[in-house]
């Protein structure tokens, strides 16, 4: 697919605890829709092996972190675990003045300020729920990513996470992926057709006036 100039951007954010599915949902939908760009968020943490500056994470100094945050650089940030992370907000304005999409994968906080933000009328939320806390812990441990005490914090998290699940635009909860996904898909096909993402409607609508006061 290629970017809709007829229509604004949608800021679609999918949020869900740890292991509930959110990455391998997020990474379906760019499949799905090449189109579609990832918000590379940027962090403070150190990279972990493998992980590219730009690419994976904008790997940031705390001061360089704090500093764009207070020039207003970040639309969302949050310190989770330590660490700081946030989303650049330049490169997501430029994405959805061009008619592309923008694919968060955030939290709940990040979600939050986003919505309340200028772009918040272009916003698409999901939350993902677990089928079970069992099925949850399950999934965590079956990564192989974490060490158990790291499972353990994810853990005592995810209920944080999912409490609240009721300021979202939709909720789906991941009991089967194919189906989950089949879901959001149709989800996101329908919000795009939402009237506030299709500016060019107005001046439709003053054709086909113009149209009918000549036939009068």
């Amino acid at each position: 697919m290629t970017p809709d100039m007829t229509r604004r951007g949608l800021l679609i954010i999918l949020s869900s605890p740890s292991g509930a599915g959110k990455s391998t949902l997020s990474r379906r939908l760019l499949d799905w829709d090449p189109s579609l760009r990832f918000s590379v968020s940027a962090t403070t943490r150190k990279p972990r092996p493998g992980e590219v500056d730009g690419e994976h994470y904008h790997f940031m100094t705390e001061e360089s972190f704090k500093r764009s945050v207070a020039e207003q650089g970040m639309l969302e940030h949050a310190h989770v675990f330590g660490n700081f992370y946030g989303s650049p907000r330049a490169p997501v304005e430029e994405a959805i003045g061009q008619g592309c999409d923008v694919l968060f994968d955030i939290d709940w906080q990040g979600a939050q300020q986003i919505r309340n933000s200028a772009l918040g009328q272009h916003t698409l939320s999901v939350f993902i729920l677990p089928p079970s806390i069992e099925e949850l812990h399950r999934r965590l441990v079956s990564r192989g990513q974490d060490a158990p005490e790291v499972i353990a914090k994810r853990m005592q998290k995810s209920w944080d996470e999912i409490s609240h699940w009721d300021g979202y635009d939709f909720v789906l909860v991941n009991d089967d992926l194919d189906a989950t996904f089949e879901r959001l898909k149709t989800i996101v096909t329908a919000t795009r057709l939402r009237r506030s993402q299709q500016p060019a409607l107005v001046e439709h609508v003053r054709h086909l006036q113009t149209e009918f006061e000549e036939l009068s």
